[in-house]
C-alpha cells in the first residue's frame, strides 16, 4: 500500500523544510567544508562549532532530498551540491538563499497567501523602492546566478556590426550587465540608475573588473527619475517583471526617448511560453512576482511585443539564453 504522505500533495505541504536545511547548511558552509572529503558529524562540528546532534540530523534531512550521500556515518557532495553548492565550483551559487530564502522574502509568500491571490498584487515589496534594503541584499546574493547571464548578453552585442559606446544600465543591482559589457568593449561607457545603496554594490563590482573608470552612476528610482539622451544601449536586466503591463509601456516609451537614433533597448527576463506553464521555473515565475508586487508577470513574448507597439517600437525577437532559465528580448527599434 502506498504511504499516503509520499505523494506531490504532501512534498509539497512540506518543502519549506527543504528550503530551511538548504539555508543552515549553507549559512555553516557545509557544502564547500565536505568539498571533496568524507566528513562525519563529529568532523562538522570540529570545524563549525555547532552541535554534532544538529548536525548529523541536517545532514541526515540532505542526504533523504538528494544534497548529500551517506557512508556508514559519514556524508560527502551529491553532484548537484558538488557543482552549485561548494564554494570552490566556479558555478556555486549558494549565496542566493540570502534573497530568494531571506525571511522577508519568506514571510510576503506564506503569511497569507490568500491575500495576494484575491486582491491579484500585494504591496509586500513596497517595494519598488530603489532604497528598500531588499535591493542592497538582491545585488550582493544574486551576483553568482546573474554572472553567466550577463556574459552572453555582451557576447550577443559582440556579435553585431556596431559595438555600443554610450550605455544605460536601468535598476543595475550588481551592475554585472553593464560591467561585463564595458569588459567585452574598452570604449563603452556605461551609466547605471539605481538606489545609492545599492549602486555602492555595483561600485565594488566594477572596480573588481577594473571597469570603474567607465561606470557612472546615478542614484534614484529608473521610475522618476530623467534618464538623459544620446544612449546607443538600454539595458533593462530583470526589471520589466515587476510592472503591469500599463507601466511596462511607459518604460519603454521613456527608454525610446533615451536612444541615439539606431539605438538598441535590450531586456533580459523569464518569458514563458504562451500557455503560460511551461517551461517551468519561467511559468512558476508569475507566481513570485504575484506575491511581491502590485502588478509584476511573467510577461509573455505575446504581452512584450504588445507592449512594445504600444510604446513605438516595431516589435520583439527573442533569444533564449541557455544554461540560464532567462530570454533575452530584443526590442526593434
Amino acid at each position: 500500500m502506498t504511504d499516503v504522505t509520499s505523494n506531490l500533495v504532501f512534498e509539497t505541504v512540506w518543502a519549506y523544510w527543504k528550503t530551511a536545511a538548504l539555508v543552515a547548511a549553507v549559512k555553516l558552509d557545509i557544502f564547500t567544508i565536505i568539498g571533496t572529503n568524507v566528513k562525519s558529524a563529529d568532523d562538522l562540528a570540529s570545524t563549525t562549532g555547532a552541535s554534532a546532534r544538529g548536525l548529523r540530523i541536517l545532514c541526515d534531512f540532505l542526504t533523504v532530498i538528494g544534497l548529500l550521500m551517506k557512508h556508514d556515518n559519514r556524508y560527502s557532495l551529491s553532484p548537484d551540491a558538488k557543482t552549485f553548492l561548494d564554494e570552490s565550483s566556479p558555478l556555486a551559487v549558494g549565496s542566493v538563499v540570502d534573497f530568494i530564502a531571506a525571511p522577508e522574502m519568506a514571510a510576503l509568500l506564506l503569511n497569507d497567501p490568500v491575500s495576494y491571490v484575491r486582491s491579484g498584487g500585494s504591496n509586500g515589496l513596497a517595494s519598488l523602492a530603489p532604497d528598500n534594503p531588499v535591493w542592497v541584499r538582491f545585488a550582493q546574493a544574486m551576483r553568482p546566478l546573474a554572472a553567466p547571464t550577463a556574459k552572453r548578453v555582451a557576447a550577443y552585442l559582440a556579435s553585431l556590426p556596431e559595438p555600443p559606446y554610450t550605455v544605460l544600465d536601468i535598476a543595475s543591482g550588481h551592475g554585472l550587465y553593464g560591467i561585463e559589457i564595458a569588459k567585452m568593449f574598452p570604449e563603452a561607457i556605461v551609466t547605471a540608475i539605481d538606489g545609492a545603496a545599492v549602486l555602492a554594490v555595483a561600485q565594488e563590482n566594477a572596480e573588481r573588473a577594473g571597469v570603474d573608470n567607465r561606470f557612472h552612476m546615478i542614484g534614484g528610482s529608473a521610475l522618476d527619475l530623467a534618464w538623459g539622451t544620446d544612449f546607443d544601449l538600454i539595458l533593462m536586466a530583470n526589471f520589466l517583471h515587476h510592472f503591469d503591463r500599463e507601466t511596462c509601456t511607459s518604460l519603454l516609451r521613456k527608454a525610446k526617448s533615451s536612444l541615439l537614433d539606431g539605438g538598441r533597448v535590450l531586456a533580459v527576463d523569464f518569458v514563458p511560453n504562451e500557455d503560460r506553464v511551461s517551461p517551468p521555473l519561467p511559468a512558476m515565475f508569475a507566481f513570485w512576482m504575484l506575491a511581491t508586487t502590485p502588478g509584476g508577470d511573467a510577461h509573455t513574448q505575446r504581452d512584450l511585443d504588445e507592449v512594445a507597439r504600444s510604446a513605438g517600437f516595431r516589435g520583439v525577437t527573442t533569444r533564449p539564453l541557455p544554461p540560464t532559465p532567462e530570454t533575452l528580448i530584443i526590442f526593434e527599434n
